[in-house]
Formats: C-alpha cells, structure tokens, sequence
C-alpha cells in the first residue's frame, strides 16, 4: 500500500479534528459528565469520546503507526514508540477551559517523525478556528469553516513586544520573572494550546511555559509554530547574550512524555 503524502495526511487529520470537533460540540451544548483523574485533572465525557472516535480514525490512516493519546495514557496504555514514528493526540485539551464554557479549548492531533513534530491540527470547535501546518508545507488558519489563508510567525520586533501565557495553568511567577528581560508591553491570556497558534499567526512574540505539560498538549501547537516558521525551546531562567540566540528545540518520545519549561517565540529576524 502506498503511504499517503504529507499533504494528504494533513487533509485526513483535519476531516477527523473537525469530526471530533462536532462530537465535542454536542457535549458543549448538551453537558457532560467530569471526574478527578489521579493526578487532580479534570476528564469529562466528551474528551473520552472525541479520543474514541480520533484513534481508530489515525490507525486508518497510517496503518501500523502507535499513538499515544491522553486519555489513554492515563489508563495505563501507553505503546512503545521508540524513536520511531507516532501521533500524539489531545482529544480535548483545555478541558478547564471547557468546564467553565469560555469557548478556549482545542483538539489537538500531531504526528512525530525523529522526536519532531513534522505535521499538526489545532482545532478550536467554538471559536470555528482550524489552524494546520506540515514540515515543507507551511501553516494555515481556516475561520468558521471558510477559505485558509496562510499564516506566519513575525520576527519579534525591537520594542512593543506581545506575551500570551495560559488562561488556567502555569507558572506565573517564574513567567513574569523570564518576561522581565524582554521589551514586552502587552500580554494576554488564552487556553489550551491557542497560545502556539496566536505566536504561529504573529499575534503575539514569545510564550513561555514553566507549568507542567504533556507531550500531547504541545505537539499540534508546535507543529503549527514550526511550519509558520517559529520556534519552540527548551527553557532555563540563564539569560542569553541577546534575543535572536536559540536553545534546543523541544522534542518528543520523552520518557513519560513530560515536557521541561519551554519557550515557543516567532521567526528569527
């Protein structure tokens, strides 16, 4: 069988992120149940369903290629993925946001190719927004079901700098602290992983992260970032010699897939 091309790949992630995305809808508008899961976060109903319908939907897909998801993850199923190829799906991230119904929640779908995020889906199903981007294909935000237009992260300028942080996470401490060193004169809030998205579409310069994540909260966002042509590194508070110098890239198929502090900003100059 042929393996479809990475074109193709990103047209079949979308049609299942929008799928999900009308299962999730239909939670929104009807309610659902939530419990604790053992590490304190929220699960409710539609995020258990979204990943029941996204899974077999990827097997589909790209036969023989092991996901890891997060709600699985949390039963304890967790495949072997090595260094080789795997998706990484958040069915419902932001489930906070979701709860408190403001709207700032996203399906997330990323496929990792060599611990990189080389294709990712962020879709936002109230807002209407769909964001995808793909290694050698660039990024793209799709409003309310109409055209894509293509979008690009901006290089951060010399003054006036724009900050998103999270909405319900992180943090803020040690944000405010890094952010200090910056020519930031705004900032803004935003749920689950928007916050890649706005940095992707050059909305905003730098977001930095020093609360606890998964693998699958930032890999859709990252790709995205990445095929906007932005960046996101690996974080410590030492300062560097100026602005356009880089860390490693964060990178994915960590052991528990948790992320250290990280730090996504737009194009180099």
């Amino acid at each position: 069988m042929t393996e479809p091309s990475r074109s193709a790949l990103l047209a079949g992630i979308r049609a299942v992120a929008l799928e999900a995305g009308a299962l999730i809808l239909r939670y929104y508008t009807e309610g659902a149940e939530s419990h604790l899961k053992a590490d304190g976060s929220p699960v409710t109903e539609a995020d258990q369903a979204a990943e029941a319908l996204i899974l077999p939907a990827l097997a589909q897909l790209l036969p023989g290629v092991p996901a890891v998801a997060e709600e699985a993850a949390a039963a304890g199923a967790v495949p072997n993925v090595g260094a080789g190829r795997f998706w990484l799906v958040d069915p419902l991230d932001g489930t906070k946001e979701f709860l408190n119904r403001n709207g700032e929640f996203t399906v997330n779908i990323a496929l990792i190719e060599a611990g990189r995020p080389v294709l990712g889906v962020v879709l936002a199903p109230v807002l209407g927004d769909l964001y995808a981007g793909a290694e050698g294909l660039g990024a793209v935000v799709s409003r309310a079901g109409g055209a894509d237009h293509p979008i690009t992260a901006r290089p951060a300028p010399d003054a006036d700098w724009i900050a998103v942080g999270s909405r319900s996470h992180g943090d803020q401490a040690a944000e405010a602290r890094y952010l200090a060193r910056f020519p930031v004169t705004t900032r803004r809030a935003r749920g689950s992983s928007l916050k890649f998205c706005l940095v992707a579409e050059g909305q905003a310069d730098i977001y930095p992260r020093f609360g606890p994540t998964c693998e699958w909260d930032t890999a859709a966002g990252h790709a995205v970032l990445l095929a906007a042509g932005g960046r996101v590194e690996v974080l410590d508070e030492t300062p560097l010699q100026n602005h356009a110098a880089t860390r490693p890239e964060l990178g994915y198929g960590k052991p528990g897939f948790l992320n250290p502090p990280f730090v996504a900003r737009g194009r180099d100059a």
